[in-house]
């Protein structure tokens, strides 16, 4: 399993699993979505694209099929977690920055909070705005969450307080619960309902009754600066807390008690933390742009770095078995490791003249494909690291390589804004390079049933080639 997922070219905001631990949802600063696979730590598709600002929450429904997105574009989004296509227009309404956002556990239902002060409840298959807009707290609203029987839900706020509310009649259950000597960063309820845990930037944990609203015990302190998230394990006996320390820690629920030393790794501040849904790992993301995986049991990351490029890591993929990871880097090299060591399994493969950008396994494995800034692209014996021929030469700086599902071909894209085919056997082009793109392109890839080639641009957009123009390259 990966450690580490790095794609996200600003602030990781929020990650969450998939109900069935198979995926990893993230939203970033950098106004995109990604999927990835929790296995291998790899990019299940292109990011997710439509938000205008920062996403600040992203969530799964209950049955791992749909994702919502909040952002600080004011809007909401819903996106098919199978495709990643949007399934319908926006949600709009609130009149300040969407900082939270999450499903009902029954589905029905989707709850908003905003820095306009307001909870918003919509209809999750519909969009449409269920009642008038939950109103109390004095400053921004910035977590919410639904109880286990999607009748109550809980807030936390800038104004140093938590709310809970009928999430049928939006009223207010209760006086606001106080306690926090700072803005309630993130808020939790237990798998059983009957405990909510808050994080603030007071640096503190407070656990509370769900019913009563009592302080459960005293504060829970170790952190070194904000709390800036925090999340029950599936069976309700821990709590994880990530911070702005750069630290996640791991509490034990009932007695409020920290597991272990904190778990370290991140090189900024640690902003959403989570359990997969069987208990065995942690997810967190930062301002550091990584997501990193840890195991729950023993608080150790999954593996640890893999090092000895000289230089920025550009690109990194996995053999078809998992067993290698092949890498390229701006060091002019590519390594190839052993995935489940993380040793390297031999001598840097050498040839091209500046940065690799891309690499990439034939399905067979058999074969690595590699692009470069000095305009070239290669092919390599993936046992013996031998050169299988000369280099593919046309392009301007090659950005991005990929076979295609049946080995038989591979893609390029570059900074001379084409695309193009190659032989994969012969190494010949198959046809005058794709344009269409107005900037440099950034990413390529084939559908695999190797009837499409979708690819992205610095213009902005994304491009996909259908089957007759994929087809028209041979001919």
């Amino acid at each position: 399993m990966q450690g580490e997922l790095c794609g996200h070219s600003h602030f990781v905001q929020s990650v969450v699993f998939s109900p069935d631990s198979k995926r990893i949802v993230s939203g970033s600063y950098d106004k995109t979505i990604r999927l990835w696979d929790a296995e291998t730590g790899e990019p299940l598709r292109a990011p997710l694209e439509g938000h205008q600002d920062r996403v600040m929450s992203v969530a799964f429904s209950p049955d791992g099929k749909r994702i919502v997105s909040a952002s600080y574009d004011k809007t909401i989004r819903f996106w098919d977690a199978e495709t990643g296509e949007p399934l319908r227009s926006p949600l709009e309404g609130h009149q300040g920055w969407v900082t939270s956002v999450a499903f009902s556990p029954n589905s029905k239902r989707i709850v908003s909070g905003s820095y306009d002060s307001t909870i918003r409840l919509w209809d999750a298959e519909t969009g449409k705005l269920l009642q008038a807009p939950l109103e109390g707290h004095q400053n921004s609203v910035t977590s919410v969450a639904f109880s286990p029987d999607s009748k109550r839900i809980v807030s936390g706020s800038y104004d140093k307080t938590i709310r809970l509310w009928d999430a049928e009649t939006g009223e207010l259950l209760q006086a606001p619960l106080e306690g926090h000597q700072n803005s309630v960063t993130s808020v939790a309820f237990s798998p059983d309902g009957k405990c909510i845990a808050s994080g603030s930037y007071d640096e503190t944990i407070q656990l509370w009754d769900a019913e009563t609203g009592e302080l459960l015990q005293g504060h829970l302190e170790g952190h070194q600066n904000s709390v800036t998230s925090v999340a029950f394990s599936p069976d309700g006996k821990y709590i994880v807390s990530g911070s702005d320390d750069k630290t996640i820690r791991l509490w034990d629920a009932e007695i409020g008690e920290p597991l272990r030393v904190p778990l370290e790794g991140h090189q900024g501040s640690v902003t959403s933390v989570a359990f997969s849904p069987d208990g065995e790992h942690i997810v967190s993301g930062s301002d550091d742009k990584t997501i990193r995986l840890w195991d729950a049991e023993t608080g150790e990351p999954l593996r640890a770095p893999l090092e000895g490029h000289q230089f920025w890591v550009a690109s990194v993929a996995f053999s078809p078995d998992g067993k290698h990871i092949v890498s390229g880097s701006h060091d002019n090299t590519i390594r190839l490791w052993d995935a489940k060591t993380g040793e390297p399994l031999r001598a840097p493969l050498e040839g091209h003249q500046h940065s690799v950008t891309s690499v990439a396994f034939s399905p067979d494995g058999r074969r690595i494909v590699s692009g470069s800034y000095d305009d070239t692209i290669r092919l390599w014996d993936a046992e013996t690291g031998e050169a299988l021929r000369a280099p593919l030469e046309g392009q301007d700086r090659v950005t991005s390589v990929s076979f295609s599902p049946d080995g038989k071909y591979i893609v390029s894209g570059s900074d001379d804004k084409t695309i193009r085919l190659w032989d994969a056997e012969t190494g010949e082009p198959l046809r005058a390079p794709l344009g269409g793109h107005q900037g440099s392109v950034t990413s390529i890839v084939f559908s695999l049933d190797g009837k499409h080639v979708v690819s992205g641009s610095h213009d902005n957009t994304i491009r996909l080639m259908d089957e007759v123009d994929v087809c028209s390259f041979s001919q």
